[in-house]
């Protein structure tokens, strides 16, 4: 397992950009929109890990609502696993919150979240190798 990415809540990703691409000199390697989270995404490189900005699309969004509630900053860590099905089966007879069954995400990669009540604090996303 290895982290790969660290996903944070932005307002704007174009004012955001300019921060990490002109200030930290990162490159964004993917930008998209990711319909069914109704969240816009750019993914820069940073060392062996990226960094994941995160832009909701709507008011009724996972990321509009964390910022309204929590204001802009870290989302969530996500861990690259070699079995997702195989962890997620393991968390569920665990007992462990998962707040979703795997499905693609931002670049077609299988995901699953799993709720910071049954991770110390933190949102995690688990995502297949």
């Amino acid at each position: 397992m290895r982290i790969d990415h660290l996903g944070i809540a932005v307002s704007s990703l174009e004012k955001a950009l300019g921060f990490y691409e002109q200030q930290l000199g990162l490159k964004v390697t993917i930008r998209e929109t990711v319909d069914l989270e109704k969240v816009k995404v750019a993914m820069l490189p940073a060392g062996d890990s990226r960094i994941e900005l995160l832009e909701a699309t709507g008011p009724d969004s996972v990321i509009a609502k964390f910022i309204e509630k929590r204001g802009e900053g870290l989302h969530h860590v996500a861990v690259k696993v070699p079995d997702l099905v195989a962890i997620v089966a393991r968390l569920k007879t665990a007992g462990a919150r998962l707040l979703n069954d795997p499905r693609p995400g931002a670049g077609g990669q299988l995901y699953v979240f799993v709720h910071p009540s049954s991770t110390g604090g933190v949102l995690l996303e688990l995502i297949q190798e």
